[in-house]
């Protein structure tokens, strides 16, 4: 399965740490800043999910993993593919590659949990979402 979205991601000084990279605690917003793009425009996410609205329907993250394989430094251009290789019932994951000029730079998965946020509850994955997933990633 390939990545058929991907997103820039702006490399900030305040990312570098002493070792004059990229921290690795920054990987996780950047990763958080790719799963918000490609909810934006895969899913149309309205602004109420992406703005963190008191109601409606919401994700939160139940599972973080990355793994290093390169250093990224503030010189570099950074962009994240992202894919979805499954449904579930109310969570899916989100599969990374953190890349930059000489490849790939970090790999990553987030299992994400649809939430209600009025019953302050799980749900099920909204159809509209479910479908245009399935759609753009061929499931």
């Amino acid at each position: 399965m390939s990545f058929e979205y991907t997103t820039d991601v702006e490399v900030r000084y305040t990312d570098i740490d002493t070792y004059g990279h990229v921290n690795n605690a920054t990987y996780g917003t950047y990763l958080e800043e790719a799963r918000i793009d490609y909810l934006h425009d895969v899913v149309s996410a309205d602004e109420a999910l992406l703005s963190g609205g008191e109601s409606g329907t919401g994700i939160v993250i139940a599972n973080l993993e990355v793994d290093f394989v390169r250093p990224v430094h503030i010189s570099d251009a950074v962009t994240v593919a992202v894919r979805v290789p499954r449904l579930g019932e109310k969570s899916f994951p989100f599969e990374y590659e953190v890349r930059t000029g000489d490849g790939v730079a970090a790999t990553g998965e987030t299992t994400v949990l649809t939430y209600d946020r009025d019953a302050e509850t799980s749900r099920s994955i909204p159809e509209d979402w479910r479908d245009a997933i399935t759609q753009f990633e061929g499931l």
